[in-house]
């Protein structure tokens, strides 16, 4: 019997789930045991490795999450919010971990979402990546130690296929900025200029959104000060790192306790 991680993988056809795939097939710790694509598509009943253009992998691409995850271990799902809660709820009933990379959740979505934390490990976040998840850190930091003179912009770019904005990366990182000061984002943020807007509210923190191209993702956080600004900056060259991240995610999920974790949780942050 395999020591394997048994993972199984949401969208396996989409840009992230192929990178999934691929990244989990270089892997000595985890392998693919079930990929789930929406209803109609047309890798449903067909072998993965052979969709993917290579062998056969023994994997039977399906539109039944329920079954795909009961023979896993931890489901990886970077979707959308509609379908991530659809498959929350079948990782919930399978007792599956589930690794959630989406973005673009309302309040009531993330609401919904907790409720399945109370029988599954849940590992949600905005970026996957070690570094994003340092700048949230330092981000909290620096918001804490400079006062309102500072004014706080978030500026993010991404590819012109990415369907919500501000970024969930943009928006954890202005989160942080809250945090360190001590306020509620939603009472501060600050995410549409268009006409006479008038003057900047003191202590309101900004967000400004830049879609084109193939950006895999580029992250500012900038605190304009009288005299002075400092950036803090994240680029992500390589959509693997993501990838990377979410598998990490995956593994350490094994053996733990239901709830709801963050990347911060997962890399001892």
């Amino acid at each position: 019997m395999s020591n394997l991680a048994r993972i199984a993988i949401t969208g396996a056809s989409g840009r992230m789930g192929r990178m999934l795939i691929e990244t989990i097939g270089q892997s000595d710790k985890a392998e693919v045991t079930g990929a789930v694509e929406r209803p109609g598509h047309d890798w449903i009943g067909q072998d993965l490795g052979l969709c993917l253009g290579g062998a056969e992998t023994g994997v039977t691409v399906t539109d039944d999450a329920a079954t795909a995850f009961a023979a896993a271990d931890v489901v990886i799902d970077f979707t959308a919010p509609a379908a991530t809660l659809g498959f929350a709820s079948a990782a919930a009933e399978t007792g599956t971990a589930h690794v959630i990379g989406t973005t673009g959740f309302t309040d009531e979505d993330l609401t919904a979402l907790s409720a399945f934390g109370g029988d599954i490990a849940i590992v949600r976040a905005g970026n996957m990546s070690l570094g994003v998840n340092l700048l949230t850190q330092i981000t909290k930091q620096v918001a804490a130690a400079l006062g309102p003179d500072y004014d706080i912009e978030v500026v993010e770019a991404h590819h012109n296929r990415k369907v919500d904005a501000p970024s969930g990366t943009a928006l954890m990182l202005g989160q942080a900025a809250a945090d360190g000061r001590g306020v509620d984002l939603n009472e501060v943020s600050d995410r549409g200029r268009d006409g006479i807007t008038g003057a900047r509210k003191q202590g309101d923190i900004g967000f400004a959104v830049i879609r084109g191209g193939g950006i895999v993702g580029e992250h500012d956080v900038i605190f304009a000060g009288p005299g002075e600004r400092l950036i803090l900056r994240h680029i992500a060259d390589d959509r693997g790192l993501f990838a990377r991240g979410a598998l990490t995610a995956a593994l350490w999920t094994l053996g733990k306790a239901p709830g709801e974790y963050d990347m911060l949780d997962v890399l001892g942050l």
